[in-house]
């Protein structure tokens, strides 16, 4: 049996950034993006797509099922065609690797009528809830079967508009959804609907396929069926979260850093709060540009929330920033549990943070340490880059496979603007 190959990332602190960051695609966009070639036999071809390990993921899975996929210009453009689905199981190998592969489940029932796909990750349902997903295709007309881990969906006839009123705001599941509507006979309506630019995004694609659509970006979408779509091309929108992120590299370690292709509308819940802690934003002919304004970061109080309020995938970078704020902040995680598994590892480089359920209270301090670190999840080993940056002599950040999920060549995008960063393996 071979030896596997773990890659770590070493982190010089070395001061302020400065220079330009490009921002890619949003990888949550394109897995939703992704899916919606099964709703035709037509091509559908992606550009701004990002580079990541996920969206390689979604690529084995839609062959799995048919789908012609061919990557063009170093990965940039995705182009897809499912002219031919040959098979409706969705395998457990596949999908336990990803949680977004559950957004094949929609489209196959809506064109085929008919799918197998297992449970995300083999986790119960009630977890993180795919049963918003399951709940939602049965008032359109859906029958559902759960067993051995899969679920085994039929709709013999197609499927049924209908009002589909979401307990309370899921992403995947308005995707799920708005993507099995636009075939479905007649007129959905999906409450309380997730407003995320992701979803708004989709709906674009989609409209550019022949669907007819109205209301994405609100709480309220109307989808009126349609017989057929056709073939698009589609521009990926820009990640808010690596815009984000990257925003919050010359924050924490001062420095003026241009984001290559960054929106404000994109992230306007998140400046307010960059503004509150002293951290200028301003728009740029090619992006936004991030300074500190006098020298030094506040202390501010955050609150997940779905969109447009703060991100929970921001949490813990803004914990990081927060780590070296002057004074006490306070950050509440309303949206996922267990989302605090960052703070142990940001407390070994001389943290101060006070975790009590949801809420973490985190004191500034003068300055963090160089410490070994491990990742726990995506946004937490980006957290822990974010703070080794910051932090006097060496860091090394371990198990980052989480990071290359999420993120594409951080270490040359942070080199770029003077980072002492470099990727080792083990």
């Amino acid at each position: 049996m071979g030896i596997e190959i773990v890659d770590s990332i070493v982190v010089t602190g070395n001061g302020p950034l400065k220079g330009q960051i490009p921002i890619a695609g949003a990888k949550n966009a394109c897995l939703a993006l992704m899916p919606a070639t099964i709703l035709s036999d037509a091509p559908l071809t992606l550009t701004n797509a990002p580079r990541l390990s996920d969206i390689k993921t979604m690529t084995v899975l839609l062959r799995s099922l048919g789908t012609e996929i061919t990557a063009l210009q170093d990965g940039k453009v995705i182009a897809l065609s499912s002219h031919e689905i040959d098979n409706l199981k969705a395998d457990y190998d596949i999908v336990r690797k990803m949680r977004a592969s559950i957004l094949v489940l929609g489209p196959l029932l809506a064109r085929m009528g008919r799918a197998v796909v297992s449970l995300p990750g083999g986790c119960a349902i009630g977890a993180r809830p795919v049963d918003l997903h399951l709940k939602g295709l049965e008032k359109l007309g859906a029958t559902l079967d759960l067993r051995d881990g899969y679920v085994h969906a039929e709709a013999k006839s197609g499927l049924t508009g209908a009002v589909v009123e979401f307990p309370f705001v899921s992403v995947g599941a308005t995707e799920n959804l708005l993507m099995a509507a636009t075939l479905a006979r007649g007129t959905t309506l999906l409450r309380n609907a997730a407003r995320e630019p992701e979803i708004v995004d989709l709906a674009d694609c989609l409209r550019a396929m022949g669907a007819r659509i109205s209301g994405d970006g609100t709480s309220e979408i109307e989808i009126e069926g349609v017989d057929r779509l056709g073939g698009a091309t589609h521009s990926v929108v820009a990640d808010r979260i690596e815009l984000g992120t990257y925003m919050l590299a010359p924050a924490i370690t001062g420095g003026d850093v241009e984001l290559v292709g960054g929106r404000l509308d994109l992230v306007s819940s998140f400046v307010e709060k960059l503004d509150e802690a002293g951290i200028s934003v301003e728009e740029t002919a090619a992006g936004l540009r991030v300074v500190r304004r006098n020298g030094h970061v506040g202390a501010v109080d955050v609150t997940t929330a779905p969109f447009p309020g703060f991100p929970t995938d921001l949490q813990a970078q803004m914990m990081a920033l927060m780590c070296t704020a002057d004074g006490t902040s306070r950050l509440e995680e309303r949206i996922f549990e267990n989302r605090f598994m960052h703070a142990p590892e940001l407390m070994r480089m001389g943290a101060d943070i006070d975790v009590h359920g949801g809420v973490a209270t985190v004191t500034g301090v003068n300055k963090l340490r160089g410490a070994p670190v491990m990742a726990t999840d995506l946004r937490a080993s980006v957290s822990l880059i974010l703070a080794a940056l910051a932090a006097e002599g060496d860091s090394i950040v371990r198990r980052v496979y989480h990071l290359d999920r999420g993120y594409e060549r951080v270490e040359e995008k942070l080199r770029a603007c003077g980072a002492k960063i470099e990727r080792v393996s083990a």
